[in-house]
């Protein structure tokens, strides 16, 4: 072959390069999923968040035909599994099911966080909203949002209050409460909810305050006693629980869960688990599930998720700067 006719060849194959190329992009993307699937949540077992990722992983092993298997990583307020979720491989294969703490909280509260919740993710859905429930054993006196109050503000006196960690909006409401009340108040943190409503039923600690779908069930078994919520408006799941906005005007601490994946995936790869995502959370079983746990589903774009992290990212750092909240 001459040199021209082969440089001709070169150049044909080049060109046909992309072509060739796009079919098999095409079927790998086709493919997916192939194998089980990881879903990752930063808190131990029993709580909000691992509750949300069971009732969800279910309905999405039903629609995508692979296991999605709930990975459960607990430890400092969610921000260990956060980090590792940052790390992973964008292929698809590994999703992280994380919270308002995680995303909008620690970084104003950990000098030394080995992410940052505005880059270091690929957004692909809310998940669901919900207040926080300050419950109690139902041995202690206090039968309302009034006697907790009183009961902190005793001379020599202090509550202590468990919670999912630090950072959580657990640790927030009473960081909040005991600003805006002038009570004292101690923080426990634990490693989630579940450990946190343990102790509880246990009588280890006073109070705590807890994730709705970690408490509700408990409350309407009779097994603790719901004082208060931190939303702006009663639980539709606790109607008959007052708001601590309506003891002390412009208290307002919502909870809320999202769906992220590793940086740098795919749009069409991101695309799919958005449908995906939002499918299971409109899917009206799951959606029946959630309610029962006290919290509402609530899939948006993940463009939607984006700003609303860089939003509440925003809001929180005053909250935490006036609280003088820190895990260092």
């Amino acid at each position: 072959m001459t040199f021209v006719k082969l440089k001709h060849a070169v150049l044909l194959a080049l060109a046909a390069a992309p072509l060739a190329a796009a079919p098999v992009a095409a079927f790998a993307q086709a493919g997916f999923p192939n194998k089980p699937i990881t879903l990752s949540v930063g808190f131990a077992t029993g709580g909000g968040t691992d509750i949300t990722a069971r009732i969800l992983a279910k309905k999405l092993t039903e629609q995508m035909g692979q296991a999605v298997n709930v990975d459960n990583k607990p430890g400092a307020g969610g921000n260990i599994a956060a980090e590792q979720a940052a790390r992973a491989s964008p292929d698809g294969y590994f999703i992280h099911l994380t919270n308002i703490g995680a995303l909008t909280v620690s970084p104003h509260t950990t000098k030394k966080l080995g992410y940052d919740p505005r880059k270091d993710f690929t957004p692909l859905s809310m998940a669901v909203q919900f207040p926080n429930v300050l419950v109690v054993h139902p041995s202690r006196p206090m039968r309302t949002l009034d006697d907790y109050v009183k009961a902190g503000r005793v001379k020599g006196a202090s509550i202590a209050y468990g919670t999912s960690g630090i950072s959580s909006t657990g640790h927030l409401s009473g960081a909040l409460l005991e600003s805006i009340a002038k009570t004292d108040l101690v923080h426990v943190p634990y490693k989630g909810g579940g450990p946190a409503m343990t102790d509880l039923l246990g009588n280890q600690v006073p109070s705590v305050f807890a994730s709705a779908p970690t408490a509700v069930s408990q409350i309407k078994a009779g097994k603790i006693r719901a004082l208060a919520v931190t939303g702006q408006r009663r639980s539709e799941s606790l109607p008959d629980v007052p708001t601590i906005a309506e003891t002390f005007p412009g208290y307002d601490v919502t909870n809320w869960y999202a769906f992220v994946a590793p940086p740098g995936m795919s749009r069409e790869l991101t695309e799919r688990w958005n449908r995906e995502i939002v499918a299971a959370l409109n899917d009206p079983k799951v959606r029946e599930q959630i309610k029962e746990h006290g919290m509402e589903s609530v899939p948006s774009t993940p463009k939607e998720l984006q700003d609303k992290i860089l939003r509440e990212y925003v809001l929180w750092e005053k909250i935490v700067k006036q609280a003088g909240i820190t895990n260092d």
